[in-house]
């Protein structure tokens, strides 16, 4: 199997259950690995045979500064689905973590996040 990543996409989004974070909004990060098959895109090096990272980067910014939802949980599966529904016949499996930097809760720790895992991944 092979993989595209994708690490760190930042955005601005208004996802949370406390009032201030809908309000105000904030920033998340996502970082993608795509399970996929590579070698056809390799030996022809053309764009079509493979699962374009510039589509999916534009694909997740619609997600994350869209709709807002409560749970970053909801974001990391709606990205999934609108990857997997874009690219049905090349992507075999997708690893999305969606990061919240700065959450509103007190405490000392770096970031908070969910990481999920579809469909076929080695």
């Amino acid at each position: 199997m092979d993989y595209i990543h994708i690490k760190d996409m930042e955005f601005y989004g208004y996802h949370g259950v406390l009032r201030e974070e809908t309000k105000l909004g904030q920033r998340f990060r996502v970082t993608l690995a795509i399970a996929t098959d590579l070698q056809y895109a390799g030996e022809t090096d053309e764009l079509d045979n493979t699962v374009s990272y510039a589509e999916v980067y534009d694909l997740c910014k619609e997600v994350v500064e869209g709709k807002p939802y409560k749970l970053i949980e909801a974001v990391a599966e709606k990205i999934a689905a609108v990857v997997c529904e874009t690219y049905p016949n090349a992507v075999k499996g997708i690893r999305v973590e969606v990061i919240k930097p700065d959450p509103p809760i007190p405490g000392h720790y770096r970031e908070v996040s969910v990481e999920i895992t579809r469909g076929a991944f080695a």
